[in-house]
């Protein structure tokens, strides 16, 4: 089920949240806590004004909800509240069984017994679940994974807690594949909200229509994008409406990645057949591939890895991304000669696209080490960012490949002077209209986005996933 996490203040409010979200989800979670004191009082009404299923929840504080009053208050409010037809109520670990576990049993409400960990995974999480499910219906564990191998401890928990009926969920950004793949933890369900009530939560209408989460089963491809950051990425929208669109039982996720030789252990326990790959992994996962091609051996980076019988193959679709939104102006000659800002693993593609297609290239970087490493491995230049406004008027294309502007309005060569002549190009996405692409409007450059390479590379990634051409008609919303 995709549970929704109501966590509006009166009941008829969450009534019109249910209604606006019914489409998506297939049961929702009534949180006392958020009610204020007259409407938790109308509570046993709720079920039967909805019809899914409703969990029955009065969190406290520490448990991450909002009530701060008395555990004596909060019990008569629960057990007040259960003369409702709700179809679960969610009791905290630490509260010992008394009345209210009556009243449920004879009322069939069936019990969740939780623990919250907003800072880690405990080191006895199997255990607590079995102890949890001892005292209860399902047993619920919302923990905080801060690393890629958290992450495999809750995947591995649908072998090591098999038979047992129990929720399992990852808070906080690298929590989210267990959110989306809730079904490959062996969880009975997930939960959403459109107001976050906890880390990491999505939104009803992005697990239902973008990931499809319900309809995920033990035939569903597993594909992704590994990259830290990586939430921010439009990828699933690029590939999981194409998937659907062909009729490929297939879901991609992201994965937010501190560890790439650790994300491959993962890759295998979920027996995933390709995913994409971002900053800052683009060198590093190259020691773990069994093939790559002509062009990753030529770049040095690979952002695009298939499983192939008995080995990881690697590419790179980022090259032929970036070149398509400009091939026909090299082709006329408008473009012979660049500079690009940035020396980093995203730079390495396009500079040797560029080089590719006879493009005199400059790079400019901080550390003038880097650049003049990437320069000598491509007969190109190499020179400071505090040079750039030395190349005034002597460039036809400026490529912006660095992370600066990602979420704050700055650009990479604040002091640099357009003519107005120049070709202006960041591969930055969101937001499109960069710092660097803003200043370059005023003085009347032609400008390309981030997201055509992006569509672009994502298109040509897709074909190497699923070995079909990417849908026409599909036009994602990036």
């Amino acid at each position: 089920m995709i549970c929704y996490v109501l966590s509006d203040t009166t009941i008829e409010k969450c009534l019109e949240t249910v209604r606006r979200n019914r489409q998506w989800i297939d049961a929702c979670e009534l949180r006392l806590d958020f009610l204020d004191s007259e409407n938790r009082k109308k509570a046993s009404e709720f079920p039967s004004l909805v019809d899914i299923p409703v969990i029955l929840t009065h969190r406290r504080k520490q448990d991450g909800g909002q009530y701060t009053g008395s555990e004596k208050q909060r019990r008569a409010e629960l057990i007040e509240a259960l003369d409702g037809n709700f179809a679960y109520v969610d009791l905290e670990e630490d509260m010992k069984k008394n009345e209210l576990d009556n009243k449920a049993k004879e009322r069939g409400i069936k019990i969740i017994r939780s623990y919250h960990n907003f800072e880690c995974i405990p080191d006895d999480i199997y255990a607590k679940v079995s102890q949890l499910k001892k005292r209860g219906d399902v047993a619920k564990v919302a923990v905080t994974p801060n690393s890629i191998q958290d992450v495999i401890t809750l995947f591995n928990a649908e072998t090591e807690l098999s038979g047992i009926d129990k929720i399992i969920i990852g808070m906080g950004a690298f929590g989210t594949p267990t959110r989306i793949l809730y079904r490959r933890t062996g969880s009975i369900l997930t939960f959403c909200s459109e107001t976050e009530t906890a880390p990491g939560q999505l939104s009803a209408k992005k697990l239902s229509e973008i990931y499809h989460a319900n309809e995920i089963n033990e035939r569903t491809a597993i594909y992704g994008i590994i990259g830290n950051p990586v939430l921010h990425s439009a990828s699933p929208q690029i590939h999981n409406p194409a998937f659907r669109a062909i009729k490929f039982n297939a879901v991609y996720v992201p994965f937010l990645v501190d560890s790439v030789r650790h994300f491959f252990f993962l890759a295998e326990m979920l027996k995933m057949r390709g995913f994409s790959v971002t900053i800052p992994h683009k060198i590093e996962v190259l020691s773990y591939l069994g093939d790559i091609t002509r062009e990753v051996k030529q770049i040095g980076s690979c952002n695009t890895v298939v499983r192939k019988p008995g080995l990881w193959k690697g590419s790179n679709t980022d090259y032929y991304g970036f070149l398509n939104p400009i091939e026909n102006d090299i082709e006329e000659g408008r473009i012979k000669s660049a500079l690009v800002i940035g020396a980093g693993g995203a730079s390495q593609a396009i500079i040797w696209a560029l080089r590719n297609r006879n493009v005199k290239v400059t790079i400019l970087n901080r550390t003038i080490s880097k650049a003049e490493t990437l320069a000598k491995n491509n007969m190109c230049k190499a020179d400071t960012l505090d040079n750039a406004n030395k190349y005034k008027g002597k460039v036809d294309l400026i490529v912006q490949t660095t992370s600066v502007g990602l979420g704050e309005d700055v650009s990479p060569i604040p002091s640099f002077e357009f003519t107005g002549n120049e070709i202006c190009y960041d591969i930055i996405y969101k937001p499109r209209m960069t710092k660097f692409l803003k200043d370059a409007k005023e003085k009347g450059c032609k400008l390309h986005f981030g997201d055509e390479m992006l569509f672009e590379q994502g298109k040509l990634q897709f074909e190497a996933f699923t070995g079909y051409h990417y849908p026409k008609q599909i036009i994602p919303e990036i």
